[in-house]
Protein backbone atom coordinates (compact mmCIF):
# COMPACT_ATOMS: atom_id res chain seq x y z
CA UNK A 1 0.00 0.00 0.00
CA UNK A 2 1.11 3.39 -1.14
CA UNK A 3 2.07 6.29 1.83
CA UNK A 4 -0.68 8.84 1.81
CA UNK A 5 0.33 12.86 2.47
CA UNK A 6 1.02 14.09 5.45
CA UNK A 7 -2.02 16.06 6.50
CA UNK A 8 -1.02 18.48 9.31
CA UNK A 9 -3.09 19.40 12.48
CA UNK A 10 -5.02 21.90 10.21
CA UNK A 11 -6.05 20.03 7.55
CA UNK A 12 -3.32 21.12 5.29
CA UNK A 13 -0.53 18.93 3.31
CA UNK A 14 2.84 19.10 4.43
CA UNK A 15 5.81 19.15 2.27
CA UNK A 16 9.34 17.59 2.27
CA UNK A 17 11.98 18.85 4.59
CA UNK A 18 15.03 20.63 2.66
CA UNK A 19 18.09 19.10 1.34
CA UNK A 20 20.78 21.36 1.74
CA UNK A 21 23.74 22.26 4.49
CA UNK A 22 26.64 24.76 5.36
CA UNK A 23 28.19 23.66 2.19
CA UNK A 24 25.24 24.27 -0.51
CA UNK A 25 25.98 26.94 -2.97
CA UNK A 26 22.93 26.40 -5.33
CA UNK A 27 19.77 25.77 -4.04
CA UNK A 28 16.85 24.53 -6.94
CA UNK A 29 13.41 25.56 -5.21
CA UNK A 30 10.17 24.20 -6.51
CA UNK A 31 6.81 24.97 -5.82
CA UNK A 32 5.40 22.26 -3.35
CA UNK A 33 5.66 18.59 -3.97
CA UNK A 34 3.20 16.33 -6.08
CA UNK A 35 0.99 13.51 -5.05
CA UNK A 36 3.88 10.79 -5.85
CA UNK A 37 6.72 12.58 -4.01
CA UNK A 38 4.46 13.13 -1.29
CA UNK A 39 3.53 9.41 -0.84
CA UNK A 40 7.20 8.38 -1.87
CA UNK A 41 9.04 11.00 0.76
CA UNK A 42 10.99 12.01 -2.18
CA UNK A 43 11.71 14.71 -4.32
CA UNK A 44 10.65 14.61 -7.64
CA UNK A 45 9.19 11.05 -7.52
CA UNK A 46 6.94 10.79 -10.46
CA UNK A 47 8.60 8.59 -13.01
CA UNK A 48 7.43 11.34 -15.92
CA UNK A 49 9.12 14.20 -13.70
CA UNK A 50 12.07 15.16 -15.56
CA UNK A 51 14.45 16.61 -12.72
CA UNK A 52 16.58 13.79 -12.09
CA UNK A 53 17.43 13.40 -16.08
CA UNK A 54 17.56 16.95 -16.70
CA UNK A 55 20.42 17.20 -13.95
CA UNK A 56 21.92 14.06 -14.86
CA UNK A 57 22.85 15.57 -18.02
CA UNK A 58 23.78 18.92 -16.52
CA UNK A 59 25.95 17.26 -13.72
CA UNK A 60 27.00 14.29 -16.03
CA UNK A 61 26.15 11.98 -12.99
CA UNK A 62 24.37 8.81 -13.33
CA UNK A 63 21.02 10.01 -11.19
CA UNK A 64 18.25 8.67 -12.75
CA UNK A 65 20.23 5.22 -11.78
CA UNK A 66 21.26 5.74 -8.23
CA UNK A 67 19.00 5.13 -4.93
CA UNK A 68 17.21 8.21 -3.99
CA UNK A 69 20.06 8.52 -0.77
CA UNK A 70 22.86 8.57 -2.65
CA UNK A 71 21.06 10.82 -5.42
CA UNK A 72 21.00 13.38 -2.28
CA UNK A 73 24.34 12.79 -1.24
CA UNK A 74 25.50 13.59 -5.25
CA UNK A 75 23.96 16.77 -5.10
CA UNK A 76 24.83 17.85 -1.72
CA UNK A 77 28.86 16.92 -2.75
CA UNK A 78 28.43 19.63 -5.78
CA UNK A 79 26.93 22.30 -3.70
CA UNK A 80 23.64 21.61 -5.01
CA UNK A 81 20.28 21.80 -2.16
CA UNK A 82 16.44 21.31 -2.62
CA UNK A 83 13.44 22.56 -1.37
CA UNK A 84 10.13 24.15 -2.08
CA UNK A 85 9.01 28.03 -1.77
CA UNK A 86 5.52 26.37 0.04
CA UNK A 87 5.77 24.83 3.25
CA UNK A 88 2.29 23.63 3.10
CA UNK A 89 -0.96 23.81 1.59
CA UNK A 90 -4.09 22.31 0.29
CA UNK A 91 -4.48 20.84 -2.93
CA UNK A 92 -5.94 17.90 -4.78
CA UNK A 93 -3.92 16.13 -7.07
CA UNK A 94 -0.38 17.87 -8.11
CA UNK A 95 -1.06 20.89 -10.38
CA UNK A 96 -0.16 24.26 -8.74
CA UNK A 97 -3.03 25.47 -10.31
CA UNK A 98 -4.98 23.56 -7.85
CA UNK A 99 -2.62 24.90 -4.38
CA UNK A 100 -5.01 26.44 -2.19
CA UNK A 101 -4.00 28.19 1.38
CA UNK A 102 -0.26 28.16 0.60
CA UNK A 103 1.73 28.93 3.50
CA UNK A 104 5.67 29.73 2.73
CA UNK A 105 8.68 27.73 3.68
CA UNK A 106 10.99 30.04 6.07
CA UNK A 107 13.05 31.05 3.48
CA UNK A 108 14.99 33.74 5.67
CA UNK A 109 17.04 30.94 6.95
CA UNK A 110 18.32 29.83 3.92
CA UNK A 111 21.56 32.61 4.31
CA UNK A 112 21.80 32.05 7.57
CA UNK A 113 22.10 28.20 7.20
CA UNK A 114 23.51 28.01 4.24
CA UNK A 115 26.27 30.98 3.86
CA UNK A 116 27.97 29.83 0.88
CA UNK A 117 24.34 30.35 -1.07
CA UNK A 118 25.16 32.00 -4.30
CA UNK A 119 22.30 30.91 -6.70
CA UNK A 120 18.76 30.01 -6.25
CA UNK A 121 17.64 28.05 -9.58
CA UNK A 122 13.36 27.94 -9.68
CA UNK A 123 11.99 25.14 -11.08
CA UNK A 124 8.81 26.53 -12.59
CA UNK A 125 6.71 29.60 -13.17
CA UNK A 126 5.36 28.97 -9.77
CA UNK A 127 8.19 28.98 -7.39
CA UNK A 128 9.82 31.58 -9.97
CA UNK A 129 7.66 34.26 -8.50
CA UNK A 130 9.97 34.29 -5.42
CA UNK A 131 13.03 35.11 -7.96
CA UNK A 132 13.12 39.06 -7.34
CA UNK A 133 12.74 38.67 -3.45
CA UNK A 134 16.38 37.26 -3.61
CA UNK A 135 17.67 39.23 -6.60
CA UNK A 136 17.10 42.35 -4.10
CA UNK A 137 19.51 40.13 -1.77
CA UNK A 138 21.96 40.00 -4.02
CA UNK A 139 21.56 36.39 -4.86
CA UNK A 140 21.78 35.31 -8.39
CA UNK A 141 18.58 33.81 -9.62
CA UNK A 142 17.26 31.80 -12.60
CA UNK A 143 13.81 30.95 -13.36
CA UNK A 144 13.67 27.25 -14.99
CA UNK A 145 11.33 25.98 -17.31
CA UNK A 146 9.41 23.57 -15.03
CA UNK A 147 10.42 19.45 -15.12
CA UNK A 148 7.02 18.87 -14.15
CA UNK A 149 5.14 16.06 -16.81
CA UNK A 150 2.29 18.90 -16.94
CA UNK A 151 5.18 21.19 -18.75
CA UNK A 152 4.71 19.97 -22.12
CA UNK A 153 5.11 22.70 -24.16
CA UNK A 154 8.65 22.61 -23.91
CA UNK A 155 10.84 19.66 -25.32
CA UNK A 156 13.70 17.91 -22.80
CA UNK A 157 16.10 19.83 -25.50
CA UNK A 158 15.22 22.95 -24.50
CA UNK A 159 14.56 22.20 -21.41
CA UNK A 160 17.93 21.23 -20.77
CA UNK A 161 19.10 24.12 -22.77
CA UNK A 162 17.87 26.05 -19.53
CA UNK A 163 18.81 23.76 -17.15
CA UNK A 164 22.53 23.76 -17.82
CA UNK A 165 22.19 27.46 -16.71
CA UNK A 166 22.38 25.89 -13.02
CA UNK A 167 25.94 25.61 -12.85
CA UNK A 168 27.09 28.15 -15.34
Amino acid sequence: MKNLPDKLPDGLLGGLAPVLDETTRILILGSFPGVASLAAGQYYAHPRNQFWPLLAEVLQQPLVAMPYPQRLHCLLAQGIGLWDVIDSCQRRGSLDSAIRDARANDLERLQRDCPQLRRICFNGKTSGKFAAEFSARGIDTLVLPSSSPANAMSSFAQKLAHWRGIIA
